[in-house]
């Protein structure tokens, strides 16, 4: 399965899909004048801005499926209506499933390398003279 940056929230009145896929990071990254990884760790630490908050959540759910009307009206109602705390870290859930996937999503393992024999002979000599006699 690949990571398709999707995470489903219970959030406002129901249950969402948000999705930050590579348009929306894009789109998101004019809005906020910061690259993902920098709002990221600004909903990470608290040093947000109230467009980092609102910008993540309405973006999402335009990846999640909603018409942008749709995900603006949602904003205004869950969001702006809101004080700021209340949706943080929802807003970080969204953005860390858009840099990294979602954590439940399977990643598929990548089977070990072979082992390498080394072409070194364990009992080659080195040239050094034996430390013990």
């Amino acid at each position: 399965m690949s990571r398709n940056a999707s995470v489903t929230l219970d959030w406002g009145d129901g249950t969402y899909e948000f999705r930050l896929g590579w348009g929306e990071l894009a789109k998101l990254q004019e809005a906020c004048d910061a690259g993902p990884f920098v709002i990221l760790d600004r909903l990470r630490n608290g040093t947000c801005r109230l467009e980092d908050i609102s910008g993540v959540i309405r973006w999402g759910l335009v990846g999640g499926g909603k018409t942008p009307v749709e995900a603006t009206k949602l904003v205004r109602l869950y969001v702006e209506d809101r004080p700021p705390a209340e949706n943080r870290l929802t807003a970080y859930a969204i953005m860390a499933a858009g840099c990294t996937g979602a954590p439940e999503e399977q990643i598929e393992k990548k089977s070990p390398a072979p082992d390498r024999e080394s072409t070194i002979s364990p009992t080659e000599r080195s040239g050094s003279e034996r430390s013990t006699d």
